[in-house]
């Protein structure tokens, strides 16, 4: 049926081991969340995966990437003309596993899965994407609050994972990967749209032309905000990109032609959206 397989690639056989491990030692805190998933043990998925799309004969797209390994077997199915494809999302980008040393309930609120990587992983990271081998990148957006990531500190399984972060994806990865020579325009755009809307059969998306939704944005690349719950429509009280700086914004948001966000306030009206179906 020519579908598209996309999976969450980690062990999760041996991450339960080496979970009961922990607790069994007394190691609950968040901090021992990166080392019960190690990326060695995403990276044994990623390979297993792309083996059984391989034999099988299916494409296969691997969701949210966090480290170097996998950017590595990746590139190298596509180096084979294996139909393989992966994304990674902001966090991965721009935080690291050094918020995990933060005292608690700070701590806990970074929790997500797979975990966040070192800074050398951040930076194969950006790489991968300038030479479109990790393709596109999505939030994988969790807006858990506070109080629900914090209802279990002395016990870092029992967290609920996941991050917040779909508003600020567009000028995240302007601010410090077009600006910081990563990758071009074009292929901003790509990762952020074009391409998505190809991989997943987004008919009359992700692109400029006739026949196509006319879904667009109008960047401000010079407009300056500094991360926070203040500045973020995310309904959730907390962001881990508080404080961050940004250079570049969106001012103005069109879906199907119509203003639905202009500098900040919300134009729309309640049902406008409308179910998106997929083409295989």
């Amino acid at each position: 049926v020519n579908g598209l397989p996309v999976v969450h690639a980690e062990n999760w056989d041996v991450i339960c081991a080496l979970v009961a491990q922990n607790l069994a030692a007394g190691r609950t805190e968040p901090g021992w969340h990166p080392h019960s998933r190690p990326s060695l043990l995403e990276a044994e998925a990623a390979s297993r995966l792309i083996d059984i799309a391989t034999y099988v004969g299916t494409r296969v797209h691997i969701f949210h990437i966090s480290c170097a390994e996998v950017v590595e077997r990746l590139a190298d199915a596509q180096r084979r003309g294996l139909p393989v494809t992966g994304e990674t999302c902001p966090h991965y980008l721009l935080l690291n596993c050094g918020v995990f040393e933060r005292p608690l309930p700070q701590a806990a609120r970074y929790i997500c899965s797979p975990p966040l990587r070192s800074h050398d992983d951040q930076l194969h990271l950006w790489r991968a994407l300038g030479q479109d081998a990790v393709n596109i990148v999505t939030t994988d957006h969790c807006p858990f609050t506070q109080a629900e990531k914090e209802q279990n500190l002395h016990d870092y399984s029992q967290i609920p994972g996941g991050l917040p972060g779909i508003e600020a994806r567009l000028s995240l990865l302007y601010s410090y990967g077009v600006r910081d020579g990563y990758f071009s325009l074009n292929r901003w755009v790509e990762m952020s749209s074009t391409r998505v809307a190809q991989l997943f059969g987004l008919r009359q998306k992700g692109h400029i032309a006739p026949g196509y939704d006319a879904d667009l944005v109008i960047f401000d690349p010079q407009k300056r905000i500094v991360l926070s719950t203040e500045t973020l429509h995310e309904q959730v009280d907390w962001t881990p990109y508080e404080g961050v700086p940004v250079t570049g914004w969106p001012t103005t948001t069109l879906c199907r032609g119509q203003v639905v966000v202009e500098d900040g306030k919300f134009l729309g009206e309640a049902g406008y959206g409308r179910f998106i179906s997929r083409s295989f």
